[in-house]
């Protein structure tokens, strides 16, 4: 299982990278490969200051060894050695009409001193992070998701868009990271569910990315835009950052097994604002937003 889907990241990777070189036209990745001092390694990807893309990662990892003792503790185990590997994007855009969009896709195995494996599961999903709502674009994304979800379980897409909700929400501001997607964690072979199941399932949701997200690209990159709402866009960002840095677990695992900086943290935009005690004006499409974000819709009706 782990070499099948460490295969297809590697694919993926490529696929997603292509994609979104030809919707810049011009700019193309600069590719680093790193090793991990205890074990394993990955092949990070970014673009920069592009025509379109302000900053952008495609990164993908495979590393193994002991289980550092932070992580032991939050998988309440002893001792054991591990496998993890997944893609991770984000890219951020120039323009603030155009949304942030996060994604990562996972496999983790944990063995015993024989080196049996003793647990397994997937993880991962996709989320949509705008400054400015267009309600098509979030139609778009998450009908997208829906689609991939039910040709695999019919009750798929509402489960994980709520776990998404649940999951990109800063508790500390009161409001959601952005407008979510697809969340899933801990997927484990069940009665319903194979481990080869959730492999089809995860990779079918991995293929749907660039469907979900090039047309809303397409449509929004050549709109114009005042410094006011660039300025709106790095204040978002902030938020952004608040997330990642106190919320989020893949960052987290990523410092705790000492992984490489450079591609745990390639998340963080260049151009970020914290404005103190911000309030967009009232009835402007700014503070549309924040309602979104404050009250989590639901953006596809049966």
């Amino acid at each position: 299982m782990k070499n099948n889907f460490y295969q297809y990241i590697l694919n993926l990777q490529n696929q997603i990278c292509k994609g979104l070189e030809d919707v810049d036209g011009v700019a193309q990745f600069r590719e680093d490969i790193w090793t991990r001092p205890e074990g394993g390694g990955g092949r990070t990807r970014v673009i920069e200051n592009s025509q379109v893309f302000e900053k952008g990662g495609v990164n993908i990892s495979a590393v193994h060894g002991k289980l550092p003792d932070s992580m032991q503790k939050l998988f309440n185990v002893g001792e054991a050695d591990f496998f993890a590997c997944g893609l991770s994007l984000v890219i951020h855009l120039k323009n603030p009409m155009v949304p942030t969009v996060h994604a990562n896709w996972r496999y983790f195995e944990m063995y015993d001193d024989n080196g049996n494996v003793i647990n397994s599961w997937f993880g991962g999903g996709q989320d949509l992070t705008p400054y400015y709502l267009f309600e098509e674009d979030a139609i778009h994304f998450h009908q997208t998701c829906k689609i991939a979800c039910d040709k695999h379980n019919p009750e798929f897409y509402s489960k994980f868009k709520k776990q998404c909700d649940d999951y990109f929400w800063n508790a500390h501001r009161n409001e959601a990271r952005g407008i979510g997607g697809l969340f899933f964690d801990y997927c484990k072979a069940n009665e319903y569910m194979t481990m080869e199941d959730w492999f089809n399932f995860v990779t079918e949701v991995g293929n749907s990315f660039l469907e979900a997200y090039v047309p809303i690209v397409e449509r929004r990159k050549n709109l114009e835009y005042t410094p006011a709402q660039r300025t709106w866009q790095e204040i978002r960002r902030g938020r952004y950052v608040e997330f990642n840095l106190v919320h989020d677990k893949g960052t987290l695992f990523g410092l705790k097994t000492n992984g490489r900086i450079e591609s745990i943290l390639m998340s963080l935009p260049p151009h970020v604002q914290w404005v103190y005690d911000h309030h967009p004006e009232m009835g402007s499409e700014e503070e549309k937003l924040i309602k979104v974000l404050e009250n989590p819709k639901n953006w596809i009706v049966d």
